[in-house]
């Protein structure tokens, strides 16, 4: 097992790499930091993972956006950072040439594997992989989870070839979430006393939703993805970049420049008690991000 994903990775590993072919999944040397914590000791749990399995990124719409971006998987190399347990490929299906799937977390990345992933542990802030070797790389509601968002935005662009594709979608955006104000103190409200007391069936166990929140590193007020970071960080690097305004509830529209339904009433609120109106594209909740790399 472990010659066969050294020689399917072997080509696109960087000269100077320091993966390690010793365990079961072939790895990098991570940072101490408490995000990569966090998302380790999250994505890892056996448990946790299965329910974000099944209950995030599946649904019907989200696969006819993120189709209507990348088109077929078939015969390609796709490179899937912030893979989780392989939401994203389980959606969208295909046959590409690699399915390579880059996080974090070792109980992840083996159910990803059993999909089809190719895995691989690294920080997405410093990829062991070779450049402009692939047709596509996907980053889906993972960039958020990272110290850096610029630095594996740029990461995961350098791996594009000309001619292919990045697509990031499930972002944040910083407008959406920027409450202000009585709409502050209501999110706050929201994580602690609404959630526990009054609206138990959206809460999860205490330490899961400790351990949750722990890895939302930018996923909180003051904090989010721009379209400015998607230009300024993309553009410079020869691609051209369009950004895409939506409330995750919204297929292939959205790449019309639709949003769909305004957020849910209890974003409404926090919302227009910041002074945002809930119906305008900075309302938004998530950005998409399609940027093809000139030839």
């Amino acid at each position: 097992m472990h010659t066969s994903q050294q020689l399917r990775l072997q080509s696109f590993l960087s000269p100077n790499h320091q993966v390690s072919f010793a365990d079961d999944i072939p790895s990098c040397s991570l940072p101490a930091t408490p995000s990569v914590q966090a998302n380790r000791v999250y994505f890892s749990n056996p448990t946790w993972a299965k329910t974000y399995f099944e209950a995030c990124h599946r649904d019907v719409t989200f696969r006819e956006r993120w189709y209507a971006a990348t088109g077929s998987w078939d015969d390609k190399i796709v490179v899937d950072i912030g893979c989780g347990p392989g939401n994203l490929y389980a959606n969208l299906g295909g046959k590409p040439t690699l399915l390579l799937g880059v996080d974090v977390a070792h109980g992840s990345l083996k159910m990803s594997q059993e999909l089809g992933y190719t895995p691989l542990i690294a920080d997405a802030h410093h990829l062991p992989l070779v450049s402009e070797f692939a047709d596509l790389v996907a980053i889906n509601a993972s960039l958020h989870h990272c110290d850096e968002m610029e630095t594996v935005l740029a990461e995961a662009a350098r791996l594009v070839r000309p001619g292919g594709l990045l697509v990031i979608d499930h972002e944040p955006q910083l407008t959406a979430w920027n409450y202000k104000g009585l709409g502050l103190l209501l999110y706050k409200m929201r994580l602690g006393i609404i959630y526990r007391f009054f609206l138990r069936s959206l809460d999860a166990p205490d330490e899961e939703r400790s351990k949750a929140l722990a890895t939302e590193v930018h996923h909180q007020p003051g904090h989010g993805v721009t379209s400015a970071l998607f230009h300024q960080t993309l553009e410079p690097m020869g691609f051209s970049v369009n950004v895409y305004p939506h409330n995750n509830a919204i297929g292939a529209d959205a790449l019309k420049g639709v949003y769909g339904n305004p957020p849910h009433w209890r974003y409404r609120i926090g919302q227009l008690l910041s002074g945002l109106n809930p119906y305008s594209a900075e309302a938004a909740l998530s950005l998409m991000c399609v940027a093809v790399r000139r030839v």
